[in-house]
């Protein structure tokens, strides 16, 4: 099993950047791939980004793509979302998420941090 706990959500304006974290436990992080998404106020849960097990093949979210950036460290157990040029519709409640390798969907969710983008 792995715990995930965000932060680094806030205010910010627009054109203006964030940097949200993620903190795994357990010492099989590696073995995961890892995930971010999102939920807006009176919007289904998105998809944002994803990394792989060991870093490489990153996708976005056609909506954030050449704007966000996930990367993970595997000897800290983190995985991290830079937000910049971010935009009043990036306003949401961000989620990390793990999937083991196996796995077909993600089984591991944290509690999200918000994240408002103003006018």
């Amino acid at each position: 099993q792995v715990q995930l706990v965000e932060s680094g959500g806030g205010l910010v304006q627009a054109g203006g950047s964030l940097r949200l974290s993620c903190a795994a436990s357990g010492r099989t992080f590696s073995s995961y791939a890892m995930g971010w998404f999102r939920q807006g106020p009176g919007k289904v849960r998105e998809f944002v980004a994803s990394i792989s097990q060991s870093g490489g093949s990153p996708n976005y979210a056609d909506s954030v793509k050449g704007r966000f950036t996930i990367s993970r460290d595997n000897a800290k157990n983190t995985v991290a979302l830079q937000m910049n040029s971010l935009k009043p519709e990036d306003t949401a409640v961000y989620y990390c998420a793990a999937r083991f390798a196996s796995a077909y969907e993600y089984g591991y969710w944290g509690q999200g941090t918000q994240v408002t983008v103003s006018s």
